[in-house]
Parts: C-alpha cells; sequence; structure tokens
C-alpha cells in the first residue's frame, strides 16, 4: 500500500474581552477587535428580545460604526431576529443570514457580529462558520448563560430531527465581548440560568470556585451585581481554560466533561417543549446525575447535600414533571437522552460524574435502576421541600 501522511497543527487566539458600555463611543474594545481586518466590513444581527428590552440600541450602534468609519464599516442596518430556541429550530434564519453575506459581498475578511443570548449566537456562528468556509465571527454574549458558557465556547449549532445541536461546528470565534451592563435588561429567570453553568464547572473543576459560589448564593439570589460579576468572570476563565487547555477542543474524543448534567438536560428541555430553559434543566440534569453519583458510592453524601443545596439556595427547582412522563418501554422518558448524548459524542458512552467537589471522572456505563431510583429521590425531595414550606407558612 502507498500512502502520505502527516500531521497537521492549527492554532487559535481565542479571545474573550470584558468590558462595560460597549457601544459607547467611547468605548475602543470593538473598534480594536474589528479594525484589526483590512475593510471592517460587518453585519451585525441582533437579539429580538434585547433590541426590546432596549429601543434605542440599533441607532446606537449604527451611530458606533458612523463614528469610527476609518476602520469599521457597517453595510447594512443591524437585522433583528427571533432568539431563544426558535432561532435553533430550522435553517431558515442560517440560510437568510447566507443570503445577506453574499449581497453584501462579505468574504473571509469582513465580520458578522451577533449580540444576542446563546441560541442566536448558535445561529449566526454556524452561518459565519459556513459561509465562505468562514466568515470572522464576534460574539457579544447578553445573557448570565451565554457570557459564562456557551458563548466563550467554539461550538454553533442548530437543532434537527428532535434533537439538539445535530446541526452544527467548531468555529472558534474571532473574539468574544463580554459587556456586564447588558445583563441589566433580563428578567431574573434568565438572570438565573446561567448560575448552573457555573455550579456545573465548578464541581468538575475547582472546589474553591463552587466554595465561593456558597459563600455568594444569598448575594446571587437577589442578583447582586458584583457576585455576579465574579461568577461570570471566573465562570468564563474556567471554561476558556478547559477548551485550551483539555487537549481535545474539538471532542474528537468521547469524553465531553463540560457536558456535566447535560444529558437528561437536553432530553428534559425537549419534553418539556423548551418550557424549561437550559438552565433550568441543567440544574435538574446534574441534581439528576449527582444523586446517582451518591447512590453508586462514587461521591459522599455530604458533598452530594451541598450541591443540591447550593441550587436551591440559588432558586433553582430540581425536580421537574417532564422526569415521570413515561416512553413506549414503560421506562422514563427522559432516560432516551443515554442513547442521544452517546450518539451525539460518537463512540462509546461517556459520562461526567463526581467523585467529590471539584473532581470528576468519566463512566462508561450507567445502571439505569439506580438512574430511575434517583429520579424518585429527587421527587422525594420536591415533596419534602413544599410540605416544609407549607408548614412555615402556617
Amino acid at each position: 500500500m502507498d500512502s502520505i501522511e502527516c500531521t497537521i497543527r492549527a492554532s487559535w487566539q481565542h479571545r474573550v474581552l470584558f468590558t462595560e458600555a460597549v457601544f459607547d463611543p467611547a468605548n475602543s474594545v470593538l473598534r480594536d477587535v474589528i479594525g484589526l481586518g483590512p475593510h471592517g466590513k460587518t453585519v451585525v444581527v441582533l437579539d429580538e428580545s434585547l433590541a426590546s428590552a432596549l429601543p434605542a440600541l440599533p441607532a446606537m450602534i449604527s451611530r458606533y460604526f458612523a463614528i469610527h468609519e476609518n476602520l469599521m464599516r457597517l453595510v447594512r442596518p443591524p437585522m433583528i431576529r427571533t432568539g431563544g430556541e426558535p432561532a435553533k429550530s430550522s435553517w431558515n434564519g442560517v440560510s437568510e443570514l447566507h443570503r445577506v453575506i453574499d449581497q453584501h459581498h462579505l468574504d473571509r475578511h469582513s465580520y458578522v457580529v451577533a449580540i444576542g443570548g446563546g441560541a442566536l449566537l448558535d445561529q449566526v456562528g454556524l452561518a459565519a462558520a459556513t459561509a465562505h468556509r468562514g466568515v470572522r465571527h464576534v460574539r457579544i454574549p447578553t445573557t448570565t448563560l451565554s457570557q459564562c458558557d456557551s458563548g466563550v465556547g467554539v461550538k454553533n449549532g442548530i437543532n434537527a430531527f428532535g434533537k439538539k445541536n445535530f446541526i452544527g461546528t467548531f468555529a472558534p470565534p474571532f473574539a468574544v465581548i463580554n459587556d456586564f451592563r447588558l445583563l441589566a435588561t433580563l428578567p431574573n429567570r434568565e438572570k438565573r440560568g446561567g448560575y448552573a453553568e457555573a455550579v456545573k464547572v465548578a464541581c468538575i473543576r475547582d472546589k474553591e470556585f463552587f466554595e465561593s459560589l456558597e459563600r455568594d448564593a444569598a448575594l446571587l439570589r437577589r442578583f447582586e451585581t458584583e457576585a455576579m460579576r465574579r461568577l461570570v468572570r471566573r465562570c468564563a476563565e474556567l471554561h476558556v481554560n478547559h477548551i485550551a487547555s483539555s487537549g481535545d477542543p474539538f471532542e474528537f474524543g468521547s469524553a465531553r466533561p463540560l457536558d456535566f448534567g447535560h444529558w437528561s438536560a437536553h432530553k428534559l428541555e425537549q419534553l418539556s417543549d423548551f418550557e424549561l430553559y437550559h438552565g433550568e434543566a441543567v440544574a435538574i440534569g446534574i441534581a439528576l446525575d449527582v444523586i446517582y453519583s451518591k447512590r453508586m458510592g462514587y461521591l459522599d453524601p455530604q458533598s452530594a447535600e451541598r450541591i443540591l443545596c447550593l441550587f436551591e439556595a440559588l432558586g433553582f427547582e430540581l425536580f421537574s414533571p417532564e422526569l415521570l412522563l413515561d416512553g413506549p418501554d414503560s421506562q422514563p422518558s427522559v432516560l432516551a437522552g443515554v442513547e442521544e448524548f452517546r450518539e451525539h459524542l460518537g463512540g462509546k458512552l461517556s459520562l461526567t460524574l463526581l467523585r467529590g467537589i471539584g473532581d470528576a471522572f468519566e463512566s462508561h456505563e450507567l445502571d439505569i435502576a439506580q438512574v430511575v431510583d434517583s429520579i424518585r429521590e429527587l421527587e422525594r425531595r420536591r415533596a419534602a421541600r413544599r410540605l416544609k414550606e407549607l408548614m412555615a407558612a402556617v
């Protein structure tokens, strides 16, 4: 057999920049990022919910580009697009952005700037990664969840065939700009959502961060500014460090520690018709895997209780009715998420579980009977909490 083999290595600079008031003309962060290119030709896509919360924002963006027109050029007014899970529900949004990129003759040295939550960033990132095999993509995440997790990563995707992120790419953004001030526009439910990913990464990577979340729990529940700022900054740092140092940034292997708790979370989102927000589903999914880790003898009961109590102190519910929905085999429907998760990764099943807070490991099998018992334990915990609340109210 004749063959030619070589090893190809590529490197990326992954920039996550922190600022406030990114579209204040005096703020040079975005100007300096786009000014790195030869002509700064740019399309901006803006999340509809953010545009509703800040009606003056489209004009502010246009003015910012006009002031810095020597380095950056906005080729059309900001595009306002639906965010949230509908942004990930079909290919239409991706193809529409492809059309705009073609219409305005953007090339691989041009920019597509996405301003919004994780779902919109996913959709726009997929379009940018697949036009000309890659137009420069700048993310400006506007939710707690996207500023500390999805928005600072290297993945893009939309849902298809009833599965999360079935169509997608690994494509590091040209830059990520976290403007903490934009989080003030969020309803409390969305502010809280990102906390789940912070607890996740603390559980698998950083015991000291977990302890800081415990100390700040009451402040975070009230959405105190400095406590939230600390959470976002450290959570983003841990995610970026994992991507850069794991040795598998594009997930060629089977292990995926940053998806701790996600095998059931993704399925719960689908089973609820996305009435459950992603962060809420992740909190339940982590709680399920924490109890399972305890029941299997991997995790000590005291550590398991600390994790569950932290979620509750932050304001999360750790049970949803979707956990009890039966599938065609009379087993909980959520268990279908196990095989979907394995299929999405490819190779053998690899689930992240805990030996301790900050001490994760990969398991390649799942005791279904123990998962079912873990669901029942979560249900009992929810019932006991409600009884306690009723007694306290009497």
